[in-house]
C-alpha cells in the first residue's frame, strides 16, 4: 500500500521559513508527478505546488511564486516544499499528493491525484 507521509510542519512567526518533506514509500516514485496542497480551518483544499514527473517541471499558486519552492529527490522518494516569508494567510493542514505518470495540464486539480498523505500543520503567528 502505497505510504506519503509529511513532517516539518510547525508554529513560525509571520517571515519565518520552514521546509516541510514528503516520504514515498510502495511507490515507483519517479513514475509520479507530486503536489502539495493545503487547507485552512473553514475552506477547501487549495493548491500550493507541483512538480511533474518528467522533467521535474514546477507550478505554483500565485500566491506563493516568489516564496515557496517545490523540488524532489528521486534516488530518497522524496518531496519537499520550502516556503519563506511565510504570512498568517499561509496557515493550514499541508498535505502531499501522488500522482501517476500525470499529464502537466491537471497538475493544480485535487481529484487528478491517485494517494495523499494525512498532513501536517503549519501555523504561521503574526
Amino acid at each position: 500500500q502505497v505510504r506519503l507521509v509529511e513532517s516539518g510542519g510547525g508554529l513560525v512567526q509571520a517571515g519565518g521559513s520552514l521546509r516541510l518533506t514528503c516520504a514515498a514509500s510502495r511507490i515507483t516514485f519517479n513514475r509520479y508527478a507530486m503536489a502539495w496542497f493545503r487547507q485552512a480551518p473553514g475552506k477547501e483544499r487549495e493548491f500550493v505546488a507541483a512538480i511533474s514527473w518528467t522533467r521535474g517541471t514546477t507550478f505554483y499558486a500565485d500566491s506563493v511564486k516568489g516564496r515557496f519552492t517545490i523540488s524532489r529527490d528521486n534516488a530518497k522518494n522524496t518531496v519537499y516544499l520550502q516556503m519563506i516569508s511565510l504570512k498568517p494567510e499561509d496557515t493550514g493542514i499541508y498535505v502531499c499528493a501522488a500522482d501517476h505518470e500525470a499529464s502537466d495540464v491537471g497538475l493544480k486539480y485535487p481529484g487528478a491525484y491517485d494517494f495523499w498523505g494525512q498532513g501536517t500543520q503549519v501555523t504561521v503567528s503574526s
